[in-house]
């Protein structure tokens, strides 16, 4: 009789325990990050753009969450993308600017890449039953499906199909998407619709019944730009030439991926589903670079553009929809940024957050009512801007900048800090500090530091402090060999 007791009590706990994995399992939201690749903040229909039709990505604000003042992690792509991976400010992982291929160079970046024993989302959700998937553009490494860097499958990614940079060679018909580090060939179609094919195979075809985090990375709307005859057709009454037609195609053919994948999403998943779009930075500046030729990007009321610390370079359109969740619904100008995807998504599937310094704050808050009061400020270094100024802070309704000057010559811009420059860098003065009411003027048109002194000067304190924080835990790359 004992015996049965104890058996009894056994399985009653063994059911316990069960039921809790399983409800706890159930209460984890799958969750999906869209990321563009140059959009600009006045590329949406829906975020003002007058010719270009998004029709999915506006009902997808319409029925969840549009931020007007998303960030994110820098103004080019290859520190944005650590960034959201990570949580952490770029700097932090040593990736300053975007990465170019293994041509051996003296500021080192020929080695930079995301180092091993860097924490990612992927990673972190693993811990606690997710799968996860990769499909798109990576470009974190400078040695791409090379054993010479780690690869996505190192930081987490169960399943990836990407390439190193932008599709090639356009975004029709390219030939260098790998899978799972297999080379796949000359594959036909738009880079977008393929990008969503292998993000929906993946889905289709998981054989567990784990909650899933997919990152889906579209190469749509940088250059080389291609999109199909019938939209750029579309738009030729509309556009000043072929070429801006070809733009305006190429952001509605990316529109209609992700209507694609909304759509099998709410299908087979709509119970609980939190998808996330945004862009790596701002708009590329048409003929920056002799191959910019259809960069007809918008930057809508922002100053600058893409490789600017002003706002055109981060800050990006950001839509949020949590399937099967009600939500706060509606506008929000609340500051968020990419860097707060791993806390947020911590605490939504109850992971632990790994045991660094992070850079993001959690905006579950937000996402459930509306509100959310930023404790961290958003600090960028950016030391190869377009503008004179390489250091900006955002934080609440201010944003302060200023540049960085070394003896008695401002700094010039650098794409990497390395054991030649380290000192040149560390001892730079902060210096010609500008302060902009972002509430009230959001084309960053009006220095009001005259106008509010007590705030510039509290500013000006916050971001020496918040820059010399990042400073001492940016990386410094050596060649050892």
């Amino acid at each position: 009789m004992k015996h049965l007791k104890k058996l009894t009590t056994i399985l009653l706990l063994s059911v316990a325990l069960f039921s809790c994995k399983t409800e706890e399992k159930e209460s984890q939201p799958n969750i999906v990050v869209i990321l563009c690749d140059d959009l600009g903040y006045g590329d949406l229909s829906g975020f003002g753009h007058p010719v270009i039709e998004t029709p999915n990505l506006d009902k997808m604000a319409e029925d969840g969450i549009k931020f007007t003042s998303f960030y994110s992690a820098a103004p080019v792509c290859s520190p944005s993308r650590a960034g959201l991976l990570t949580g952490r400010s770029p700097n932090r992982a040593g990736i300053y600017d975007f990465i170019p291929g293994p041509r051996k160079s003296e500021d080192c970046r020929d080695i930079v890449h995301l180092q091993a024993h860097e924490q990612t989302i992927p990673a972190m959700l693993k811990t606690v039953g997710y799968s996860t998937c990769l499909s798109g553009k990576w470009h974190c490494s400078s040695h791409f499906n090379s054993d010479k860097q780690p690869t996505p499958g190192y930081f987490g990614f169960d399943h990836w199909f990407a390439t190193h940079n932008n599709a090639a060679p356009s975004h029709e018909n390219p030939k260098n998407f790998v899978r799972n580090g297999h080379d796949v060939g000359q594959l036909e179609g738009f880079s977008c619709q393929l990008v969503v094919d292998e993000a929906l195979n993946w889905l289709k075809n998981k054989e567990d019944r784990n909650p899933f985090y997919l990152q889906v990375c579209f190469h749509e709307p940088h250059e080389p730009v291609a999109s199909p005859a019938q939209l750029v057709e579309k738009y030729m009454s509309q556009s000043e030439n072929e070429d801006q037609a070809q733009y305006f195609a190429n952001v509605e053919n990316m529109d209609k991926a992700v209507g694609q994948l909304i759509e099998y999403l709410k299908a087979n998943h709509g119970d609980n589903t939190l998808i996330v779009f945004s862009s790596d930075n701002g708009p590329e500046t048409l003929m920056r670079y002799y191959r910019a030729k259809r960069s007809y990007g918008s930057p809508g009321e922002l100053k600058g553009m893409k490789l600017w610390t002003s706002e055109a370079g981060f800050r990006v359109p950001g839509v949020f929809q949590w399937l099967g969740k009600e939500t706060f619904n509606g506008t929000t100008d609340a500051v968020v940024s990419s860097l707060d995807f791993m806390p947020t998504f911590a605490e939504l599937s109850g992971a632990a957050l790994p045991d660094i310094v992070l850079d993001g704050q959690s905006m579950l808050p937000l996402i459930e009512t509306g509100k959310m009061h930023r404790e961290k400020p958003l600090t960028w270094a950016f030391y190869d801007a377009i503008n004179e100024r390489m250091v900006a802070m955002r934080t609440n309704d201010w944003k302060i900048m200023c540049r960085l000057k070394s003896d008695t010559s401002y700094v010039e811009n650098f794409h990497n800090i390395y054991d030649g420059n380290e000192q040149m860098i560390k001892e730079a003065e902060l210096t010609d500090f500008v302060l902009y009411n972002m509430n009230e003027d959001i084309s960053e048109s009006t220095d009001v530091s005259e106008k509010y002194p007590d705030k510039f000067e509290e500013m000006k304190e916050l971001l020496k402090s918040e820059y010399a924080a990042l400073l001492e835990g940016s990386f410094v790359w050596e060649r050892k060999e």
